[in-house]
């Protein structure tokens, strides 16, 4: 098997066992403690040593891991990866059951970030998440999947509605409900029933939930030679994988590594662990605080620092070439993306392109530029939102794909490979 095969294998395993934005975050937990990463909390004082790795999270949705070179107090800043956790779904409301016509149940849903509506439609899904659940006197969060095909949001037949084909805007609130059982003859059904035998606890104990809607899909690699991935939640899964995976290989020299990864991307950042928070600032603080550093030297360390950006790109659609800029025009298999943005949307600039250039020229791999057309808005991502906080140096850089926010993504079965090298690398320095 060749390698970029068998590292797209893994990243599509890694996808597979991570139905929410919790599972992501506590399987790269596990990937961490088996190459004995040391938890630390945020409630507790922090001791490190040199040459240890370690790392902390929060709200079991975003996570910063960092390790630190043998000779820490010599290091010339941090080298930030950063992620997200997160893809656009819909969450499960309170009392979400709906009983329509004493027969159907369909669950009541809201949209959680910019999906398109359509590709939900007529698969099989199901429900994943977190709950907190009474202990004694006290609370306990657990993960929660149910592993079974659950749910289908139907299409309204043509023959109900002839100009389906012709475009159809569909209301979340209408349109979008999931189906989820047949209570004819007086049959009742509870989603919270299926979550509590799902999680091994009882259903009076539930006191609250996050819980989302995910695709079933499998990844699969596809294509006349092998050519592409399709899997839900590449955007952006593909990219927490490859940092992961390349940090917990690498040793650093000359700087302290940091991997970010970070919750509620695809609804602006805005919370307490997202790159719109104090997360990142706090823990390279603490980290400088527990290596008895002054203020004054941890500023300096961040004014060495420098922060990629992670983040999938848009690839030229085969079918709509022309939606995409005509000359920055990134191809599936093509290498990293390097994504610009005259209006600051992307953290991207001469100097840190230039970095991000010499970067894969040392690891051997492609790269590619990407620009939106100037007549059509694209979106923000973490870059310029964590440089509010921390201050640093950094480019936006994404994987190449197709359909992003699809609830199933096409990618090239070569670029994760490509970025495992790449953040290798930049880890390495």
């Amino acid at each position: 098997m060749k390698e970029y095969e068998k590292c797209a294998k893994e990243m599509l395993e890694f996808v597979e066992k991570s139905p929410s934005c919790f599972h992501a975050v506590a399987n790269v937990k596990k990937l961490l403690e088996e190459q004995e990463f040391e938890e630390l909390k945020e409630t507790e004082e922090w001791k490190t040593e040199p040459g240890k790795g370690y790392y902390v999270s929060r709200n079991d949705s975003s996570l910063i891991a960092f390790r630190l070179p043998e000779e820490a107090e010599k290091a010339g800043g941090f080298h930030i990866v950063a992620s997200h956790s997160d893809s656009p779904s819909f969450k499960i409301k309170e009392a979400p059951e709906k009983t329509v016509e004493n027969h159907y149940v369909s669950l009541n849903t809201e949209k959680y970030g910019g999906m398109i509506l359509s590709t939900w439609l007529d698969r099989a899904l199901s429900v994943a998440g977190r709950i907190v659940v009474r202990e004694k006197d006290k609370t306990e969060t657990k993960l929660v999947n149910i592993d079974k095909d659950l749910l289908v949001i139907p299409n309204v037949a043509i023959h109900m509605n002839r100009d389906m084909n012709s475009g159809v805007a569909y209301n979340p609130q209408t349109d979008m409900l999931p189906l989820f059982a047949d209570c004819g003859g007086g049959k009742k059904a509870s989603l919270m029933k299926k979550v509590a035998k799902a999680a091994g606890v009882k259903q009076e104990d539930i006191l609250g939930h996050d819980l989302f809607l995910y695709a079933r899909e499998k990844g699969r690699i596809l294509g006349n030679d092998g050519e592409f991935v399709l899997s839900p939640r590449l955007d952006d899964l593909q990219c927490v994988f490859s940092s992961v995976k390349a940090f917990t290989q690498a040793c650093p020299t000359s700087y302290i590594n940091v991997c970010a990864v970070f919750d509620n991307e695809e609804v602006g950042s805005g919370t307490k662990q997202g790159a719109d928070s104090t997360f990142l600032e706090d823990t390279l603080w603490r980290v400088a605080e527990s290596l008895n550093m002054s203020r004054s030297c941890y500023l300096r360390l961040v004014a060495g620092s420098f922060l990629v950006s992670a983040d999938n790109a848009h690839a030229v659609h085969p079918n709509h070439p022309e939606l995409a800029d005509p000359t920055n025009r990134p191809v599936l298999n093509g290498g990293i993306v390097i994504k610009y943005h005259g209006s600051q949307r992307y953290a991207t600039d001469a100097i840190s392109a230039a970095k991000m250039k010499m970067l894969c020229e040392r690891a051997k791999v492609p790269f590619q530029t990407y620009a939106n057309r100037s007549d059509i808005v694209g979106g923000t991502t973490l870059g310029n939102i964590s440089n509010a906080h921390v201050s640093v140096s950094g480019a936006d850089i994404g994987l190449p794909q197709l359909a992003m926010h699809s609830a199933v993504e096409t990618a090239g079965v070569k670029d994760t490979k490509y970025a495992v090298d790449m953040f290798r690398v930049f880890f390495e320095e």
